[in-house]
């Protein structure tokens, strides 16, 4: 969390060194590759139904320019749900939905080409509440981490000085993004170093 403050407190400061200040809108949707629970030993079984699924985002923007380069704070809500099949000892497996609220705090460094944006940056992704258990001990939740860091990267293009569209790739910081807990003699395992494709649409006033 100290690394996010001080990371948006650089933003806020370079604020004087830029000519153009803009703010704005932007929701979209992002398909994402389901986190995948390694389970090493013991009878239970958690399987990922899909490979990706799709998911919503929403939130506010902040750019600041100076001739073609700019900086772009931001910070989105992000929600996806993920579909399991969960085997617990000898009982039949049976269907079960996890949704993972997060609040994205990208800051990105961007150059414009025409009406054309390339950006890039750091990301940090702070954990909304925890996602329900599938399996059903409290010891479970405490694999899900507060924070973690990733990155972002993609194209953007402005029409009309006002609307923004923007197609981004993200992705996880190494296997720190992972944790695990063990329950019993059985451990788990929980890799969230995903892969995501986002777009959005975006308002600037």
């Amino acid at each position: 969390m100290k690394k996010i403050i001080i990371v948006l407190l650089v933003a806020i400061i370079s604020v004087p060194a830029f000519s153009q200040f803009k703010f704005g809108i932007k929701a979209g949707g992002q398909t994402t590759t389901v986190p995948t629970y390694d389970i090493t030993t013991g009878t239970s079984n958690i399987t990922s139904i899909e490979d990706w699924q799709w998911g919503f985002h929403g939130g506010v923007f902040a750019r600041l320019s100076l001739a073609f380069l700019h900086i772009q704070p931001e910070v989105v809500f992000v929600s996806n749900t993920f579909d399991y099949s969960v085997k617990e000892g000898t009982v039949p497996a049976v269907p079960k939905s996890q949704t993972f609220n997060r609040l994205a705090v990208p800051i990105l460094l961007g150059v414009k080409l025409g009406p054309i944006r390339i950006n890039a940056g750091p990301a940090a992704s702070i954990q909304i509440g925890t996602p329900e258990a599938l399996i059903d001990d409290p010891d479970f939740e405490n694999m899900y981490k507060g924070a973690l860091w990733g990155y972002q990267a993609g194209l953007g293009i402005d029409l009309f000085s006002k609307l923004t569209l923007d197609a981004r790739f993200a992705g996880g910081l190494g296997d720190m993004l992972g944790d695990q807990v063990t329950i019993g003699t059985q451990t788990f395992n929980l890799d969230y170093s995903q892969t995501t494709f986002m777009v959005s649409v975006g308002w600037m006033f």
